[in-house]
């Protein structure tokens, strides 16, 4: 029998044969819409954090892209070559651990050994450490801490509570053994979530007597973190503020006076501190200074945090006018320094302060520390050419009462080369510059102190 020819189907019968190309064409839009599709869908998982990151990057690059443009445009200009750090967002280095919750502790090779650790050793030296002494108050009063605070209270309201026994804040019976049982559970806290019953401590009104209930002396190290995060991202500047206060840096200068270093936990809820920098300084810095017992290894330690992450300027103006106003506790020029080395466009406000801090040290007597030496220089080299003449001039008659063979000679050097604040025509951009500075920061320095 004959073979039965195998009929021909034309798939597109309606089509001419000169019109594959149009087909071609048809199929690689549809592919390229696909691709499209699944480009969009790719870029929909990246996740918030991921994209704050890559425009935290950018921006940090655009800035040196600005930076290295204005240096050449100005070469010897050197204040125009300073930069302020860029911004901070809201979780600093630490933003792959935003979720609370999963929380994995840290290791405990991560708490022996650190940066800061290798950072310390390098610093701190017992002859300075010698010379800081003389510095110190012998009969300073003890830092008073949370409990301090909520039971001088309770006696306020009840004369009759006894003082051996530890008394509690006038709340119902069930919460008080809830905050008491949370209290046990965080002083053996790791890793892993935290009760919600303690996340909604910051939204209360007397917040201070639940915190009171769980005894933040007990807290694990990796308990303090995590509460250092929820009460930053919480808590208002003030609140914030009496926490830092009250509860961290007591634990903080503790643990440093027990174990001679920092667990590298509580490092850690410093550095979270700084997410509001003014509750930072205000709970933080300035009452560790105002207590004239920081030694070198807390100075040390607590400093690394400034060196570390960035600080906006008007922050780290006032942390500099407070400084140098504060009374003297030799450590108090390891904190000036740091802030000095970050190069900032600081107000002429500012720089007058710094000025009268220094110099107020022409009748002292006792042999200064080699940190102090040090925070002048770097003083003089950061901004000799925005100094007045009578400021230089009280300088180096300071430099002829305090001396230290080494260090002094840089500084006499550093002001004979230098000019003074708006004395050639060539400083008068810089006056245009600075002035608006000076001005707007001014104000904001004084509303700034009186809150």
């Amino acid at each position: 029998m004959a073979r039965k020819r195998e009929r021909l189907q034309n798939p597109q019968p309606f089509l001419a044969e000169d019109s594959k190309d149009s087909v071609a064409s048809s199929r690689k839009r549809s592919k390229s819409r696909e691709g499209r599709k699944q480009h969009q869908a790719e870029e929909k998982l990246l996740s918030s954090g991921m994209s704050s990151k890559i425009l935290k990057v950018a921006l940090i690059q655009q800035r040196e892209v600005e930076d290295e443009d204005l240096h050449a445009q100005n070469p010897n200009n050197s204040l125009l070559t300073v930069t302020q750090d860029p911004p901070r967002d809201k979780g600093g280095e630490d933003d792959d651990d935003d979720d609370i919750d999963k929380f994995a502790g840290f290791d405990e090779t991560q708490s022996r050994v650190g940066d800061y650790e290798r950072a310390l050793l390098q610093e701190i030296d017992e002859e300075d450490e010698k010379l800081l002494e003389a510095f110190l108050s012998k009969d300073a009063v003890p830092q008073r801490t949370l409990a301090d605070i909520i039971v001088a209270k309770i006696k306020e309201r009840d004369a009759n509570v006894s003082s051996e026994v530890r008394p509690l804040p006038k709340l119902d019976v069930s919460v008080i053994d809830l905050y008491k049982g949370l209290g046990s559970f965080l002083s053996k806290y790791t890793a892993g979530e935290i009760p919600d019953a303690f996340k909604n401590i910051p939204s209360m009104i007397n917040w201070e007597d639940f915190l009171y209930l769980t005894e933040p002396v007990k807290w694990s190290p990796n308990a303090v973190y995590q509460a250092t995060r929820i009460f930053a991202s919480n808590l208002g500047v003030k609140r914030a503020e009496r926490f830092y206060k009250l509860v961290l840096l007591p634990r903080v200068r503790e643990d440093i006076r027990k174990n001679k270093r920092l667990h590298f936990a509580l490092y850690q809820s410093l550095k979270k501190c700084l997410y509001k920098p003014a509750a930072f300084f205000k709970g933080i810095l300035f009452p560790l200074c105002e207590s004239r017992t920081c030694n070198l290894r807390e100075a040390v330690i607590i400093g690394s945090i400034i060196q570390k992450v960035s600080i906006p300027l008007l922050h780290s103006s006032v942390a500099l006018l407070k400084l140098a106003e504060m009374e003297y506790c030799g450590t108090t020029s390891y904190f000036i320094k740091l802030l000095l080395e970050k190069k900032y466009a600081l107000p002429y406000r500012a720089l007058d302060a710094l000025v009268v801090h220094f110099v107020r040290f022409f009748d002292d007597t006792r042999i200064m520390p080699v940190i102090w030496h040090q925070s002048l220089l770097a003083f003089v080299q950061r901004y000799k050419n925005e100094l007045q003449k009578e400021d230089k001039d009280n300088l180096r008659a300071l430099l002829e009462k305090q001396k230290h063979k080494l260090v002094t000679p840089e500084i006499s050097r550093e002001l004979n080369n230098s000019r003074n604040r708006g004395e050639k025509e060539d400083d008068l951009m810089l006056i245009d510059i600075l002035c608006p500075v000076a001005s707007t920061h001014g104000g904001r320095l004084i509303d700034y102190l009186g809150s």
